[in-house]
C-alpha cells in the first residue's frame, strides 16, 4: 500500500467524521502541498474495492468515506450529516424473513438533526 493510501485510510478510520474526497484533499494537502485532487480520489477508490473502506453514496450529495466497521448511519434529511449509531446486528433477522442467506445490509435512518429542528423551531417562533 503506498504512503498516501495508508494515510488516507488513517484519516477516515481514525476521524470518524464521514469525509467527502474533498476534506481528505484538504487535510493532505496540509502535509502533501504537491498531491493532486485526483491522487486521492483514485487512492479513495481503491481503497474502497478493496473493501477497506466503505463508500457513502446518497443522491445530491458527494460521496463519503467510512470504515468498514460494522455500524449503521443516521443522515439529516436537511443538511446532510451523518452520524454513526449502533444497533443491534441485524443480519440472523433479516435472512429469516427473507429465508435465505445475505452478505451484509446498509441501514440508514432519515431524520431531521437536533441543529436542523432548533433551526427549524426558532424559525417558527421568529416568524409567528
Amino acid at each position: 500500500m503506498s504512503k498516501y493510501a495508508e494515510e488516507i485510510l488513517a484519516a477516515v478510520t481514525e476521524l470518524q467524521r464521514h469525509p467527502t474526497a474533498e476534506q481528505l484533499f484538504m487535510a493532505m494537502k496540509k502535509e502533501h502541498p504537491s498531491i493532486a485532487l485526483g491522487t486521492v480520489y483514485k487512492h479513495l477508490n481503491a481503497l474502497a474495492e478493496e473493501g477497506l473502506l466503505h463508500r457513502i453514496t446518497e443522491p445530491g450529495s458527494p460521496d463519503r468515506y467510512d470504515r468498514t466497521e460494522r455500524h449503521d448511519h443516521l443522515i439529516c434529511s436537511r443538511c446532510g450529516k451523518i452520524a454513526d449509531v449502533r444497533l443491534p446486528d441485524m443480519q440472523g433477522r433479516i435472512e429469516e424473513a427473507l429465508g435465505q442467506n445475505i452478505l451484509s445490509y446498509d441501514l440508514r435512518i432519515r431524520y431531521i438533526c437536533p441543529d436542523c429542528r432548533e433551526q427549524e423551531e426558532n424559525n417558527t417562533e421568529g416568524g409567528a
